[in-house]
């Protein structure tokens, strides 16, 4: 399977913020706003369903010092991190991503979604989480 952002880590041909031996951050070709960058895994996991917990962990970590340094290196006053996760989630790239994206007051750009989705389940959707959590149905055999 092609993954552009195997290529990228693997070419060594991305615009680094960071590159470490678990987690990596780049700069994508089109960014919603100065400094939008992407933080990735450097070895290929699909989404988060797919990812160890302890690289999961090691790249949220690098997420909130990329969020930390918009802050700090661009005087943003927020972020955004946006994640797309399986086939019903839009994800554009089969390769787990976060994107760090720098705000500001008024920047002009909106990242929250605009309506509701149409889907319903039958029940409590917070009660049938609560139910697979503690049951452990969450778990991927």
């Amino acid at each position: 399977m092609h993954c552009i952002f195997c290529e990228l880590i693997r070419e060594d041909t991305a615009s680094w913020v960071a590159r470490g031996p678990v987690a990596c951050a780049f700069t994508p070709l089109n960014p919603l706003a100065p400094g939008h960058t992407l933080v990735v895994p450097t070895l290929h996991y699909a989404d988060v369903f797919d990812t160890p917990p302890a690289i999961l962990t090691e790249v949220t970590a690098l997420v909130q010092r990329v969020a930390r340094a918009s802050r700090t290196a661009l005087n943003a006053s927020g972020v955004n991190i946006l994640s797309a996760g399986g086939p019903g989630s839009e994800q554009s790239v089969p390769h787990l991503h976060f994107h760090v994206v720098p705000r500001w007051m008024n920047d002009g750009i909106s990242t929250w979604p605009a309506g509701s989705s149409v889907h319903h389940v039958a029940g409590d959707p917070g009660a049938l989480l609560a139910t697979a959590l503690a049951s452990g149905r969450h778990h991927t055999t």
